[in-house]
């Protein structure tokens, strides 16, 4: 049997998975794959690094600081987050990320990125970080707030658009059980909105057009089919048990403090659930 961590992004309301999955790390729960989108995936190489309390660490420390995140940023670089600071920096210098332990963890790690001209979704396996970090920059840049990212001759923006829970690609790279962490509560969904100001921006690409303006209806879907799943015992779901009012680029300390916590909360009421979801055959 083997289980998969599926990860929603979300920005900084992310952290709530950040929360999950430190206190998952201390009850040493085992995984063998981890699929993140956006922030899913920058909280989720914490886990396969063992290092836990990492990620709330730095986005505390750095939540406010104009390097990191925010309007200047984008004005000056055309990225909402700071390439330089947010993607090397930090890592390499002020909160170091440990790649050796990374690589030699058995633990797959899949990064879900957007390809904006193909319009679908790409699930990366980066078994080194490394040299491969521009794949999470990938999966994490907002439409309309980020430049595209170029890797090799493919271009990328948020893995969401294409993909915001990628359960549907757990099961069928065969992993049996499926953990999925979401970062909103149960009765949340996607308002209609069809975004034409954003789509104007991607003219050139006319199959990222159409998931823009289709994502509403495809997150929704998604949940409801979350619910079945779950009804059916197929995938184990840990979400917010209430909603916090948090921006995607949250500059209050308290406010992404309280996320956190409140995804430790959460799983620790649901671990009992969890450790039976786990033993089953």
């Amino acid at each position: 049997m083997k289980t998969c961590l599926v990860l929603e992004g979300g920005g900084l309301r992310g952290i709530y998975s950040a929360g999950v999955l430190d206190e998952m790390f201390k009850d040493k729960i085992k995984v063998d794959a981890i699929i993140g989108v956006s922030m899913g995936a920058l909280v989720g190489i914490n886990y396969k690094s063992k290092q836990p309390e990492r990620a709330i660490r730095y986005n505390l420390r750095y939540c406010d600081d104009k390097r990191y995140i925010g309007l200047r940023s984008l004005l000056k670089t055309g990225n909402i987050a700071n390439k330089e600071f947010a993607y090397y920096k930090v890592p390499n210098e002020l909160d170091k990320f440990d790649y050796e332990t990374y690589k030699k963890s058995k633990i797959k790690m899949y990064i879900t990125a957007t390809n904006i001209e193909t319009g679908e979704a790409e699930y990366i396996e980066v078994k080194d970080a490394t040299d491969n970090i521009e794949y999470f920059r990938a999966s994490s840049s907002i439409p309309g707030v980020s430049r595209i990212v170029e890797i090799g001759d493919k271009k990328y923006l948020d893995g969401g658009m294409a993909d915001s829970i990628p359960i549907k690609k757990a099961l069928e790279l065969g992993y049996d059980r499926v953990i999925v962490v979401l970062t909103r509560p149960i009765e949340y969904r996607k308002k209609d909105s069809k975004m034409k100001w954003l789509q104007s921006r991607y003219k050139k690409y006319p199959k990222f057009q159409k998931l823009i303006a289709t994502r509403n209806k495809r997150y929704n879907e998604q949940v409801e089919e979350i619910l079945k799943l779950e009804k059916k015992n197929k995938i184990f779901c840990i979400r917010p048990s209430r909603s916090i009012k948090i921006g995607r680029m949250e500059k209050d300390e308290r406010t992404i403090l309280k996320q956190y916590n409140l995804g430790k909360e959460d799983y620790l009421n649901r671990k009992s659930d969890l450790k039976k979801y786990l033993k089953k055959k």
